[in-house]
């Protein structure tokens, strides 16, 4: 399975086409209000709008909505209104919310993210691997759900192996991503400040880096 590339907190349509192009399998929104990044749902369509269309599969990448401790129903109407594909569960949403959410959008994947603030926090993913299509794991904050720049201990993690595929975030950059790969072996990476001018203005250069860097590594 090839490596899923996430990179989160788009808020540029100009930035979300070119990231797309670059080779990003998807594209994160944050749909916090409030926070740094976020956008609404009506400029995460005009930026899904421009994405560019796979000639062969008429798709175009994966675009994530990025929640915190949302209803059902907000979910539900940002889906719709910003054509989304898939959700991302950022806060202390249960299983049974995952159910729910899975019983209202049977075609729209759910990721479940899990902030580890220590190595027996991963015991998390437990409770969440059936319920979820994938999982992410961050860096824990004390007053930050996300975008931290904080970095995991990767070693924790060589024998964690869901029963589901699981994204690695927290402080990712092209200068560290292969090493934190060989070391943690994801089946995706989250990527967000570590490839920023400032919050929610991503560096292109840096993005193009990141791709000739993964490039590089063995399938």
């Amino acid at each position: 399975m090839s490596l899923r590339v996430k990179i989160c907190g788009i808020t540029q349509p100009d930035q979300g086409k070119t990231i797309a192009a670059l080779g990003a399998s998807s594209l994160g929104f944050i749909c916090v209000s409030g926070t740094p990044r976020y956008v609404s749902p009506e400029q995460i369509c005009a930026i899904v709008n421009q994405l560019p269309i796979d000639a062969i599969t008429g798709k175009s990448v994966d675009r994530v909505g990025v929640f915190l401790d949302a209803s059902l129903a907000e979910i539900c109407d940002v889906v719709a209104i910003a054509h989304l594909s898939s959700v991302q569960l950022h806060g202390t949403e249960s299983p049974a919310f995952c159910d729910r959410l899975r019983t209202a959008l049977p075609a729209i994947e759910i990721i479940k993210a899990l902030r580890v603030k220590t190595p027996e926090a991963l015991s998390q993913a437990d409770f969440y691997e059936n319920w979820v299509d994938a999982l992410l794991l961050d860096a824990y904050h004390p007053n930050l759900p996300g975008g931290t720049g904080e970095t995991l201990d990767w070693s924790a993690l060589q024998k964690f192996r869901p029963d589901c595929p699981w994204l690695l975030a927290g402080g990712l950059t092209p200068d560290n991503v292969k090493e934190a790969l060989a070391i943690a072996r994801p089946d995706g990476i989250d990527l967000s400040s570590g490839i920023e001018n400032a919050p929610g203005d991503k560096n292109l250069e840096q993005v193009a880096n990141l791709f000739d860097r993964l490039k590089s590594l063995k399938p």
